[in-house]
């Protein structure tokens, strides 16, 4: 936390031990010419400002100095809107190819479809048979209204049934909403990136980070549920950020003046202060539940960021004075903390369910109509509800099919399995292959190794910011990794695969960001020392890009030379 970070005063002002002691001493050495720095407001340090834009540009470019202030000042959100067009333009390229049902799209592409015809899931024939109807001409669409069981929430596809409402049961229909989502999250971790580190540079270069990683561009590429999991937990991280500082500034205005205008901490004023209605809050606690109602997975992120967020109101209550700063949270926070995040994610979660509530054929349904026994006073549906979500957890709990890609989540930090979503081999003079020993098309679901290798450093350097230098920012990434990450480790027997990380690769760009921030230097560094450490970052950031447009033609499934495609498979691993 920030108030970790920074000395305490320990004291309320006017205390002996705050004035009389420090002060005569410091009269003391006046005399000699020592000049003690100026602590800094305390509520410049409950919220601190973003620094004024550097016009340096756009002087060069001969503007006026009043244009190009204002241009500079544009710059906070011209900055992420260009990287978020870059990562739009790439995402949306050849969107439809390749033209197929790609992995789990056989399901999920399908079952958005169902939503929009019946709202619920409805029954299809085997994918062998389906799936030619679906993307054959004319197109047969094979569908009953049968209900059929699903082992995923509703959310995530009725999240991809626009695209469809919009285009068609067909592949750009089916990717459309992930393309969209996935370029919207670079724009929004543009943004989350600036206000964390108070920097547009370092918050562009976050975004920009995951503009050309592997992994997110794969999955905002392809039908499946992750990517939306990832997009609603950074949202949902982004409003509990700018909530935070909101209840700093709350903290900030209540704190007493002096004379000289100097705000100092203040007991009185940190441990009786409310924070009133907290609406980013509320809305971190829709999208946490949106994030669950896509995959279960999104429940960590409820309870880590709840956790979290309890943590950041302790450090600002400590840091405005408070001598009690855990037990006036328990006082005024704690309980309208849990109020926000935790029956709001799970009206959120429920409401998502409308289509099944409202439907008579929908699986499970009416499972217990004609069932009595002891739970018998509770309605009907609620039960069968109920009952269809045990199922779902047993399912979900119990899958242990072998998959050739199944990878242990011990591996997936290094990219030790990624996965192979889609595969051809055609032969010369078929699909666009001129390469005598034929070509290959693949989508590998694989990070772009370099960021990914750097970001196993980056983390290990936030866990010693976190640690040892107390660093809140660094905390607050780390608890987002965590809770992206961590739980798998609780199913390494159960058939899971390495894209599933894509819910945190937001979190690890932020690291490499902060990182590549530390090696350029801190404020004040020389001349020298700031050369050689943006030099340095510079290249790193550099060779990301490299790599990523080197891996670039096996993520697209783009037709290319056999010997080419072997010569990305770095590791027999990725075979």
């Amino acid at each position: 936390m920030l108030s970790s970070a920074l000395p305490e005063t320990g004291s309320a002002p006017g205390s002996a031990r705050g004035e009389s002691e420090p002060g005569s001493w410091m009269r003391r050495l006046h005399r000699f010419g020592y000049t003690a720095p100026r602590r800094p407001d305390t509520r410049v340090r409950l919220v601190p400002p973003f620094p004024e834009p550097g016009t340096r540009l756009w002087d060069a470019l001969g503007l006026s100095p009043a244009t190009a202030l204002r241009a500079a000042r544009c710059t906070g959100w011209l900055g992420p809107v260009l990287v978020a067009v870059f990562a739009g333009v790439i995402r949306f390229w050849h969107l439809a190819h390749p033209h197929d049902l790609v992995f789990d799209e056989t399901y999920y592409a399908k079952d958005a479809w169902s939503l929009l015809t019946f709202g619920y899931e409805g029954t299809w024939p085997d994918r062998t048979v389906a799936d030619p109807q679906v993307l054959g001409t004319p197109q047969v669409i094979p569908l009953s209204d049968t209900g059929a069981f699903l082992a995923h929430p509703p959310m995530g596809k009725w999240m991809i049934a626009p695209g469809e409402w919009i285009f068609g049961l067909n592949p750009l229909g089916w990717r459309f909403m992930a393309a969209v989502v996935g370029t919207l999250s670079v724009l929004m971790l543009c943004r989350i990136g600036r206000r964390l580190f108070r920097s547009t540079a370092l918050g562009c270069l976050a975004g920009t980070l995951m503009a050309v990683d592997g992994l997110q561009y794969v999955m905002s590429r392809v039908a499946l549920l992750d990517i939306f999991v990832m997009f609603f937990v950074l949202a949902a991280f982004g409003c509990l950020l700018v909530d935070r500082d909101r209840a700093r500034a709350g903290f900030a205005a209540a704190l007493p003046v002096d004379e000289a205008g100097f705000a100092r901490p203040d007991p009185t004023t940190a441990g009786r202060t409310g924070t009133g209605l907290r609406p980013w809050r509320i809305a971190a606690g829709i999208l946490l539940g949106l994030a669950a109602a896509t995959k279960w997975n999104g429940l960590y992120f409820l309870v880590f960021f709840a956790v979290l967020t309890v943590l950041w109101d302790v450090g600002s209550r400590r840091l405005a004075g408070a001598r009690r700063p855990y037990l006036a949270v328990l006082r005024k926070d704690l309980g309208w903390s849990a109020l926000s995040l935790v029956p709001t994610a799970a009206a959120t979660y429920l409401a998502t369910w409308t289509g099944w509530f409202a439907s008579d054929k929908a699986y499970g349904r009416h499972w217990a109509d004609d069932r009595g026994g002891t739970w018998s006073w509770i309605p009907a549906t609620i039960r069968s509800f109920w009952h269809y979500e045990y199922q779902v957890y047993q399912f979900n709990v119990g899958l242990h099919s072998p998959h050739r890609y199944q990878s242990n989540p011990w591996s997936w930090l290094v990219l030790g399995r990624p996965v192979l979503q889609y595969y051809q081999s055609p032969k010369a003079g078929a699909q666009g292959c001129h390469a005598p020993a034929g070509c290959v098309q693949s989508v590998l679901a694989l990070g772009t190794p370099l960021l990914w290798w750097s970001g196993c450093c980056a983390l290990a350097y936030l866990l010693y910011r976190w640690a040892l230098r107390r660093d809140w920012r660094a905390g607050a990434v780390l608890c987002a990794v965590a809770a992206g990450y961590l739980p798998w480790f609780h199913y390494q027997d159960r058939t899971i695969f390495s894209f599933y990380a894509v819910a945190f690769v937001p979190f690890v760009c932020l690291a490499v960001a902060m990182t590549v921030g530390a090696m350029a230097g801190p404020p004040g560094a020389g001349r020298t020392r700031r050369i050689r450490g943006v030099s340095a970052a510079g290249v790193l950031v550099l060779l990301i890009i490299a790599n990523f447009v080197y891996f670039l033609p096996i993520y697209t499934g783009d037709t290319i030379p056999y010997s080419a495609w072997y010569s990305r498979m770095w590791f027999n691993a990725w075979i």
